[in-house]
């Protein structure tokens, strides 16, 4: 090097290459690539939540926003802002707040951010325990009656339990209308793919609709609209069920009657399945297996209820008292048992 600069040959060497610092990515353009990177590892159905927490709700918020710009007072504000809309309640707020969290733990992992600004019990807002619906079984027969051409679809819902999202992609493939049978193989978890025993009346409700419908080859779906197409899952609840509910209420104001129980939604009904199946005397166990559950919490909450509210403790509370003036004279008071019952359940009924 020395001799080079003696013959004035000798130039510095170029700097080193100057390497540009990482863009920071906006919430639009890392969000849009983990939902791609989630799809092969999820359902279609969760693919689907996610991207109505991300389109509806947080990107109309963040989408512009660099990620390293999020921070807690950020989600604060958003969801005070989601509180002034009254669109949804507070759980749903919560669940978009949980999805955002959920992408920004990734962006953490990546080095985009040094700490995640959505999680923490403070980014959430007090929320109470959903109130769970189901109809009774005058409230059943006057939505189906309601129900008109949809009739079928929202007895299999009703009887059958299915999920909404199991109902619109039900083949009749999947139908053993011989052995009464419904095979669900469209799940969201793999409890859920399971055999329904259908019950004579819903027998007769597919028998019938699959007679009156243009769509009866093997691979072909059961509930499809007028022109033979795939049902939207979304307007099963917006147009179909809540068109029946409001024809059921104006037959039933007309008779004299309550409306049916408010709030009900496509939940509602499978719900009511339980309901029923504990009425005919089903166990907890059988009742998850038709459901698809794996954790008996529902099943057992239902039941719960269901037994509270058949259970007329009063009455036969009576029952037993009035037993002790029914006994003969000079008996001391000592009723026969089989008299006891009898007039315990004759009273309670």
């Amino acid at each position: 090097m020395l001799a080079d600069v003696r013959r004035g040959t000798w130039r510095p060497p170029p700097p080193d290459p100057v390497v540009d610092e990482p863009r920071s990515q906006t919430f639009h353009e890392f969000s849009s690539a983990w939902v791609e990177r989630r799809r092969e590892e999820v359902e279609p159905r969760t693919i689907e939540y996610l991207k109505w927490a991300l389109s509806s709700h947080l990107l109309p918020r963040f989408a512009g926003t660099l990620l390293s710009a999020i921070t807690v007072e950020r989600v604060d504000e958003y969801r005070e802002a989601k509180l002034r809309e009254r669109t949804l309640s507070h759980n749903s707020i919560n669940t978009t707040i949980q999805v955002l969290a959920q992408v920004l733990d990734q962006a953490q992992e990546y080095g985009h951010i040094d700490a995640n600004p959505a999680r923490g019990k403070r980014r959430r807002l007090k929320s109470s325990k959903p109130r769970r619906t189901w109809l009774e079984l005058d409230e059943v027969r006057a939505l189906l009656d309601a129900a008109g051409e949809h009739r079928a679809l929202l007895a299999t819902m009703t009887l059958a339990g299915l999920r909404v999202g199991e109902a619109v992609a039900l083949r009749w493939s999947d139908t053993d209308l011989a052995r009464g049978r419904i095979s669900v193989r469209k799940a969201k978890t793999d409890a859920g793919h399971r055999v329904v025993d259908l019950s004579p009346d819903l027998l007769d409700e597919l028998k019938l609709h699959r007679a009156a419908s243009r769509s009866q080859a093997a691979e072909d779906l059961v509930f499809t609209t007028s022109r033979g197409t795939p049902r939207d899952r979304h307007n099963v609840r917006s147009r179909i069920l809540a068109g029946a509910i409001e024809r059921a209420n104006v037959t039933r104001g007309k008779s004299g009657l309550p409306p049916l129980t408010e709030g009900v939604t496509n939940h509602t009904l499978r719900r009511t399945f339980a309901s029923l199946l504990y009425e005919a005397g089903a166990s907890p166990a059988y009742v998850m297996s038709q459901m698809g559950h794996t954790s008996s919490a529902l099943a057992l909450e239902v039941y719960a209820r269901k037994m509270q509210r058949s259970r007329d403790t009063g009455a036969r509370m009576d029952a037993l008292i009035r037993g002790a003036e029914w006994a003969p004279m000079g008996t001391n008071g000592a009723v026969p048992a089989d008299l006891l019952i009898d007039k315990a359940t004759e009273t309670a009924s």
